[in-house]
């Protein structure tokens, strides 16, 4: 039987699990399980890496400030003021010339203290999946600390680990759950998601050349 049938046929045989309650339930499990020592919520504390890998999220929501893209940067020019890393990588959407999450956040950042030198920007961060595969291959970054929210940063060490990078993860001061309970809950079935997209090999929308991060 030739690989390619072989792999389709385990496809098919996979799909029915990953979706189901038991293959959500493990998903979550596995990712919770695997990172669940890689985790800080004090910049201080957070060991030595070669640099910040801050996720994004949209920057306003109603016309208002999201508070989850404010913690965020908050959390990562903490990490930096610290001396944890050496520069900051912002990974987010900036798919049209009207939606930039990317710029968004180094502006934030840059308002923050943290010098625009020391800030490098992937356009392509489309999903975590996205992110964390252009980290390793784009970027070149062996070692690193993701900086998200606490409910979306074991996928996200998961997806480093899986793509080769040495991870741990510097938490955002949470949202409570009374302004938006969505996006935890969202976060369950995303982890199911992410292990199929792991199995069929999903790759990123876009690679490209390499590129240097700042000194």
């Amino acid at each position: 039987m030739k690989k390619q049938r072989k792999r389709k046929i385990l496809l098919v045989l996979a799909s029915p699990f990953v979706f189901s309650a038991t293959g959500v339930a493990w998903a979550n499990w596995s990712v919770e399980h695997a990172t669940q020592d890689k985790i800080f919520t004090d910049a201080q504390k957070v060991p030595v890496r070669q640099v910040g890998v801050v996720l994004g999220t949209t920057p306003r929501v109603h016309g208002y400030r999201n508070p989850f893209f404010e913690n965020r940067l908050d959390a990562a020019a903490a990490l930096y003021r610290a001396g944890k890393v050496r520069c900051l990588l912002v990974s987010g959407d900036h798919g049209t010339r009207y939606y930039n999450e990317v710029e968004a956040m180094r502006d934030g950042l840059v308002k923050r203290g943290v010098p625009s030198a020391k800030i490098a920007l992937d356009h392509a961060g489309f999903r975590t999946l996205d992110s964390m595969v252009r980290a390793k291959k784009v970027f070149g970054i062996e070692s690193a600390v993701i900086v998200t929210d606490d409910f979306h940063l074991p996928r996200s060490l998961y997806l480093a680990g899986y793509n080769g990078i040495d991870a741990v993860g510097l938490s955002s001061v949470p949202v409570p759950s009374s302004i938006n309970p969505r996006p935890a809950n969202r976060e369950i079935g995303a982890r199911a998601l992410m292990m199929w997209d792991l199995l069929v090999g999903r790759q990123p929308k876009y690679l490209g050349p390499h590129e240097k991060l700042p000194g």
